[in-house]
């Protein structure tokens, strides 16, 4: 697998550029087969971009937002992604579009898991563009250091769809599209920013052990070539 380095002056022009580029493809996606769609990340890392993104000029209506991950948390908890993508993605011209979240109400975190790959299925085969984060840990989606569920979430002749995760470093319950689901996205994009991820990205590629670190089945197995965007 290739994976491609960009490096940027600061967030904000990083966030304009990722922007560009997304929407790129979403309208080429959009051409060529009528629909697009989109899985991002949560976290504090991709606001920015989400804000960037909205504006862009393109023709929502068609295109389909989903998330790479979320915690077993309701959608109103401040902890959620879909909260996150709705405060500042899914507004201005964005606003358009549709969103399939992946948390939904049932009584367990297994059952909720099954509710969502349902309701994901139609989209995502292979998504037109996927961005993942990763965590000071060398985690990405919710693929966590010896993760109870980890070797099945990232077992590339696994099923698509979305599984559960729990770990020591990721709090709550977490739901996570498969590796399977996200290797083969048209644009694959891992985003970071700061010293600190560019220093566990080195550490990452310096190393093989995927349960130590699950961001290096990303940079060493995913289908689609990988491109890194980041800013300190």
């Amino acid at each position: 697998m290739t994976a491609n380095m960009l490096e940027f002056a600061d967030a904000a022009a990083l966030a304009a550029s990722l922007a560009d580029e997304v929407a790129a493809h979403l309208e080429t996606a959009i051409r060529d087969r009528g629909t697009a769609s989109i899985a991002v990340s949560g976290g504090s890392t991709p606001k920015k971009f989400f804000e960037a993104l909205a504006t862009r000029d393109i023709d929502w209506s068609k295109v389909t937002v989903t998330l790479v991950d979320e915690r077993f948390v309701p959608a109103d908890s401040p902890r959620s992604n879909h909260l996150l993508v709705s405060a500042h993605l899914l507004k201005d011209k964005a606003a358009a579009a549709k969103f399939i979240p992946l948390y939904y109400e049932a009584p367990s975190i297994d059952e909720a898991a099954v509710i969502a790959t349902e309701k994901t299925s139609g989209i995502g085969n292979p998504f037109d563009v996927a961005i993942l984060g990763m965590g000071g840990d060398g985690h990405t989606a919710s693929f966590f250091p010896h993760g109870n569920n980890l070797a099945r979430a990232l077992d590339l002749s696994g099923p698509r769809g979305v599984l559960t995760m729990q770990a020591e470093g990721a709090g709550e319950e977490r739901l996570t599209f498969s590796f399977a689901s996200l290797s083969d996205a048209r644009f694959l994009v891992l985003h970071i920013e700061g010293e600190g991820k560019k220093d566990v990205l080195e550490a990452a590629k310096a190393g093989s052990d995927e349960t130590d670190m699950p961001i290096r089945a990303v940079l060493n197995r995913a289908a689609s070539p990988l491109q890194i965007f980041w800013a300190p």
